[in-house]
């Protein structure tokens, strides 16, 4: 029904009002027809009529202060919100010029979409809703006292790395630049939370933003973000403390999960309006964000930073699309591979050690059992005949014992051990699924009694016990024991434990963004500040990939692609739209009007206060005309399917295993009206099995024992119709919880002798070279340290004695002697310094001289130029980033080079198109350092 202005008023935009806190009848808050004066008397006394003189805004929301804080400007329904832009913006600078003041924030509407215009600072935006007085007054504070971002100093304290500080400038730059979606890319472990808690303090020191949302996928992640914003800005009030469940709306720092904030929107009783936040970031935002939880986005529609950790060449396109990045290019990137080939490194390489045990590799068969186990079988009644899996069913159709001890038996020996040389360090073991995982504890507990159960730990989301301080997380972070967490899942990403040394995959990973994700687990270099004994040095990290996932990924680098599927509620109303129709065509319209009445009762119960939901009232508005309903022409349904179909996906609380069966139900039925006998045998098989499993023994299943018992019957199906249909449903749809899996499906255990098919280091990316230096570097230092007990010129050198040119000579050939490999030139390459002596190396073996490498000296002068100049933009960042790995290869720079590739690359002038003359002098000030 189409509405007048001044319905759409009453029954739409004052019920807006009223939700967001304004009182459309109380003058102190809200004045309707607001009167402005455009021209005096004197000027307009030929005029014939008062309108000529005066404009009426439909609404003025007033601040605390009675003056004007917003304007709006209504529309009926049935017209474009947009009509009433140009006389919205009039209307402001009207009451401007009328009060003086401030400009009047602008909103025109139609009741069904509104749109708020800043006017000045951006262009109209489309909103869910109307702001709070609050957060008027919050706008105009933010409006009224916001400094420049460009040179805004950045608390390097807090990120301080020269990539942190650029990504944080390109954002900043960006948001000057008015634009309010970003993207960073940052590998795991290189600061992404650092690096946001550094910008949210710009953003806050600036006056850019007073209230901030940090959004996480799982519990133990929302901690970990507190437990950073308290160590970093620990006078910013955070939500939530302990024990907090409602919302408290006098934060300035909130962090959340995707669900929480999903039910904190919805929830009419907390209302959190549309306007609370001023920035927010969405962590690991590659998932969680398109289904369900796109809503908390759409809801709030703010400044919004995205974070993931995904090479950029395999992130979805539609996170580039939702994060506005042109052409797939993010923001700000910084990979893996430039962090671990930063001097000095800034994340740990690793090993990989591939395992495949013979069950693994030829399967489970009488060929591959032995013959004590086939004895063994035989003796507890199995048929050894019947026993055929092929490898890649462990864990699933098949549980052997065995494999799993001989992997635990194999990750002892070759993990790396902690300074004592006996226990692993801190380890993360991948499990296929909690069952998995318990076992694999069992296995511990059994085969190293001796640590009385603390050795290894299963870790999983829904345990309780996993989380807040003496938790196990907390255990595993910060205690000794346990050495092991066994995940399935919760700890694949986001964790951050800087000691991890060893990551055991114990299943096979199919998502390339996963996989690296778990790999991050132990990419976190040591902090030296806080060292734990059981982890005092960490230069490399074990893999040991027990079902050879990095072969996987170099034969699939981008792993396997899922398809989209749709979401259960939305194939629901889909088969019922294509019922509809199919019953239309051939006139069977009594089937119709009962899937008609069904639909209209599913669209009523759609979740109202989502915000998809609201978004999308023009077009549903259209159904609550009952002539739409009368004649479902095919145009109509097509309306449906591309409008209001799509809507389902915010369904999250349902019965949905009552859905699918009611799926299940409606494709028979379409099965039948398509007159298909093969596919509706087949769906009906499937519909008796499921009714087969339900347990008479249950007291709510045994009252409809009749009905449970005649659906298996053929004669109950061979008459079978509309009414059955929905008895069914209606009847045994919510007993469908009670089913019984049959046995065919669960796992069979056996407890075979596994050994060991192969076992290889497997060289990854650019890691053996590392590994190579690091136990050159350990060998050099080893027969050093031996050496010095008994050798005289050592041990002159140990005691800060000179020694000659001659008993230096003679060292170094002794060396040599020693291994052939111990050279004057090697040193130089493996410690980084191409300039120091022989004597200089083994004095600093010794401890007695700390030589610092070439490229540290470099990194270490250019950090300190950057923490000195942090108001410098991304692209002088950029310029100075390249010229330190400029000086860092050749050793050297001269002026010319400046203006010269590469570094024409940023600007076609070099250096004189990025920096002023007293910046270059300040540059060429600290390359000269490094002249040769």
């Amino acid at each position: 029904m189409d509405k007048s202005e001044a319905q759409t008023r009453s029954e739409l935009i004052d019920q807006q009002l009223a939700t967001s806190g304004w009182n459309v009848k109380d003058p102190l808050q809200v004045v309707e027809e607001f009167d402005i004066l455009i021209g005096s008397a004197e000027s307009v006394a030929e005029l014939r009529t008062p309108y000529e003189v005066r404009q009426f805004s439909d609404y003025v929301l007033l601040g605390k202060d009675r003056k004007p804080l917003a304007i709006i400007e209504a529309k009926k329904s049935s017209r474009d919100a947009a009509i009433g832009r140009e006389q919205a913006k009039q209307y402001c600078y009207n009451i401007q010029k009328q009060i003086g003041g401030e400009l009047p924030f602008c909103f025109y509407t139609n009741g069904l979409e509104t749109y708020f215009w800043d006017l000045e600072n951006a262009p109209p935006r489309k909103v869910v809703g109307f702001p709070t007085r609050a957060d008027l007054e919050r706008f105009a504070y933010i409006r009224r006292n916001r400094k420049p971002l460009t040179h805004e100093f950045i608390n390097t304290s807090i990120a301080g790395r020269d990539y942190q500080i650029r990504a944080i400038r390109s954002v900043l730059e960006g948001i000057e630049q008015k634009k309010r979606d970003f993207l960073l890319v940052m590998a795991t472990g290189t600061g992404k939370t650092r690096t946001c808690i550094a910008m949210v303090d710009a953003l806050m020191r600036a006056g850019h933003a007073e209230k901030v949302l940090f959004l996480v996928d799982r519990i133990a992640l929302r901690e970990q973000a507190l437990s950073a914003f308290k160590e970093h800005m620990p006078s910013e009030p955070r939500w939530p403390n302990v024990g907090e469940k409602l919302i408290a709306k006098d934060r300035r720092v909130y962090v959340a999960t995707y669900p929480t904030m999903l039910n904190i929107i919805r929830d009419e009783a907390q209302h959190l309006s549309p306007h609370f936040f001023d920035f927010i970031v969405v962590d690991e935002s590659h998932r969680s964000i398109y289904n369900t939880y796109g809503e908390v986005l759409d809801y709030f529609k703010t400044i919004t930073l995205g974070l993931t950790a995904t090479p950029t060449d395999i992130i979805d396109h539609n996170t580039f699309q939702l994060f506005h990045c042109k052409d797939g290019l993010p923001t700000f990137a910084y990979t893996f591979e430039e962090a671990i080939n930063n001097v000095p490194p800034y994340l740990s390489n690793f090993q990989v050690m591939k395992i495949q045990t013979k069950f693994q590799m030829e399967g489970i068969s009488k060929r591959t059992i032995s013959l004590d186990d086939q004895k063994k079988l035989i003796l507890e009644g199995k048929e050894v005949e019947e026993i055929n899996f092929e490898g890649s069913q462990l864990e699933k159709q098949v549980v052997n014992k065995g494999t799993n001890t001989l992997i635990v038996r194999e990750f002892m020996e070759e993990s790396i051990k902690d300074a004592n040389g006996v226990l692993p360090g801190k380890t993360i073991f991948f499990c296929a699924t909690k069952s998995h995982a318990r076992r694999m504890e069992e296995i511990f507990d059994k085969l190293y009694p001796q640590y009385h159960g603390e050795l290894a730990k299963v870790l999983v989301s829904e345990d309780p016990r996993v989380y807040g301080k003496g938790g196990l997380l907390d255990q595993f972070t910060n205690n000794d024991m346990p050495r092991i967490a066994i995940s399935v899942d919760m700890l694949d990403t986001g964790i951050d434990v800087r000691e991890i040394v060893n990551l055991v995959f114990a299943k096979p990973v199919y998502s390339y963004t996963k996989f690296w994700q778990m790999v991050g687990r132990g990419t976190r270099l040591l902090e030296a500040s806080k060292p734990k004994p059981w982890c005092l040095d960490k230069d490399v990290f074990l893999i040991l990939d027990c079902w050879d996932n990095f072969e996987y990924f170099k034969l699939n680098p981008k792993g396997k692609e899922l398809k989209p599927r749709l979401p259960l509620p939305v194939r629901l109303v889909g088969l019922r739209l294509d019922k509809i129709e199919k019953a239309s065509d051939i006139g069977l319209d009594d089937i119709s009007a009962r899937e008609i009445a069904k639909l209209r009762l599913q669209i009523a119960a759609l979740p109202k206060q989502s915000v998809v939901i609201k978004e999308a009232a023009p077009a549903l508005a259209q159904l609550e005309e009952e002539n739409f309903w009368i004649s479902l022409t095919h145009a109509k349904l097509e309306f449906l399917r591309t409008e209001i179909k799509p809507l389902f996906r915010t369904v999250s609380e349902a019965d949905f295993k009552a859905m699918r069966f009611e799926r299940d139900l409606l494709e028979y039925s379409m099965a039948v009206l398509n007159e298909d006998k093969l596919q509706a045998e087949t769906i009906k098989d499937g519909i008796v099995e499921q009714i087969s499993e339900l347990p008479l023994s249950v007291s709510f299943v045994k009252q409809e024992e009749e009905l449970i018992r005649a659906s298996q019957t053929t004669g109950y199906w061979f008459k079978v119709g509309e009414d059955n249909f929905d008895e069914l449903s209606v009847k045994l749809g919510p007993l469908m919880k009670f089913r019984e899996q049959t046995t065919s499906q669960e796992k069979t255990h056996l407890d075979l002798v596994d050994e060991l098919h192969k076992k290889e280091w497997v060289e990854f990316g650019p890691q053996h070279e590392a590994v190579s230096i690091s136990r050159y570097r350990e060998m050099v230092e080893m027969l050093i340290s031996e050496l010095t007990q008994h050798n005289p010129v050592l041990q002159k050198i140990k005691n800060g004695e000179a020694v000659s040119v001659d008993e230096t000579t003679q060292l170094a050939e002794l060396l040599h002697e020693e291994h052939p490999n111990i050279t004057e030139d090697l040193l130089r390459q493996v410690y980084k310094n191409r300039k120091a002596r022989f004597i200089q190396f083994i004095r600093h073996i010794l401890d007695i001289e700390a030589l610092k490498s070439f490229p540290d000296e470099v990194s270490t002068a250019f950090d300190q130029f950057v923490r000195a100049h942090t108001t410098l933009s991304s692209r002088q960042l950029e310029f100075l980033n390249l010229l330190r790995s400029f000086i860092v290869e050749r050793e050297t720079v001269e002026k010319k080079d400046l203006i010269n590739a590469p570094f024409t690359v940023i600007h076609p002038q070099g250096i004189r198109g990025v920096f002023s003359p007293a910046e270059i002098n300040e540059i060429l000030q600290l390359t000269e350092q490094f002249a040769a």
